[in-house]
């Protein structure tokens, strides 16, 4: 059984879980990158968490390394999770409510999280089944030998958490199907997983007229490197644009609250020279580019965000 608790030491927010041993874990949610400490009969040492030590005999489930400063680039995506002992270090949301209460909502919200990555970036590491549109049955992620944020194992969830998490999510990135009495899930965009295939994956944009806006949000750090060359996916396989601005309601996904620059794409203009474009379930307009990259002449105008003030390129 764990115990949980938060310290101050040098600075550093500190999570202390406990066990009914005598060893102790203090996980760090404001440092650089993820600091572990075993505290074994009053003496602390620091360990490095990629390195295994047989001598501990207790696991952490999952740690966040994310700050107010976590990195963004453009044409993708925050930056892809690394994973620690077969469970993927989980990024906590300063929002959220501590991950020690084990309340419904912390135990669905991490649930969500969780199936967010592995859907989109791990089911094939995992061994998991997908298909070339994306899902894979629920009963197998449900079999993964993996934990929560929250502490709780995947295979304690039930079928009826996955579907809340689904609904519970604000952005609708999941899709759910039922086939031949089995239900299954997908992510319905930001993949890197390559076993994805676009056509399969998302209805193709024909007309400029079925995407009246399409703008990709970016930052002002990042605008001479876009200008240089163009938007690129990295290591997604689309690069992302929203079908509405930040304040359209029915703008759901496709684009960060705080971007201060955006790109608005000349649909016609891409579209005529063969450019591929794609729209998801949940409203974000995806491209490949060509050769992975959106180069600027496709470009229709960039404004600043929320001045809408034009910016010359």
């Amino acid at each position: 059984m764990w115990a949980c608790a938060t310290y101050h030491i040098h600075g550093l927010r500190l999570r202390l879980l406990r066990s009914s041993s005598t060893s102790f874990s203090f996980l760090s949610s404001q440092a650089p990158n993820p600091l572990v400490f075993f505290l074994n009969h009053n003496t602390m040492e620091e360990k490095n968490p990629n390195i295994s030590h047989p001598t501990n005999n207790f696991s952490v489930s999952a740690a966040s390394s994310h700050s107010n400063s976590r990195r963004r680039r453009s044409g993708r995506g925050g930056k892809k999770d690394s994973e620690w002992g077969g469970v993927e270090m989980m990024r906590e949301d300063r929002s959220r409510t501590r991950a020690g209460k084990d309340s419904k909502m912390d135990r669905i919200d991490a649930l969500g999280r969780m199936l967010t990555r592995i859907l989109r970036h791990m089911a094939t590491k995992l061994s998991l089944d997908m298909r070339s549109d994306g899902y894979v049955r629920v009963h197998d992620l449900l079999e993964l030998n993996m934990t929560t944020f929250a502490n709780v194992p995947l295979k304690s969830h039930s079928i009826d958490d996955i579907k809340e998490a689904v609904r519970r999510d604000n952005k609708q990135r999941f899709s759910l199907l039922e086939e031949n009495g089995e239900l299954l899930i997908r992510a319905n965009q930001g993949h890197t997983i390559e076993v994805i295939e676009s056509e399969r994956l998302l209805k193709p944009i024909l007309s400029a007229d079925e995407a009246p806006v399409c703008v990709h949000g970016t930052y002002k750090k990042n605008l001479e490197s876009i200008l240089q060359s163009g938007l690129k996916r990295m290591k997604r396989l689309h690069v992302h644009f929203s079908s509405g601005l930040p304040t359209d309601g029915e703008v759901i996904s496709g684009m960060r609250r705080d971007v201060n620059v955006l790109i608005f794409l000349d649909i016609s203009k891409a579209l005529e020279e063969g450019m591929k474009l794609y729209i998801s379930d949940n409203k974000v307009i995806l491209t490949e580019g060509f050769d992975g990259t959106v180069p600027v002449k496709y470009f229709e105008k960039i404004e600043t965000w929320p001045g809408r003030q034009p910016i010359p390129f």
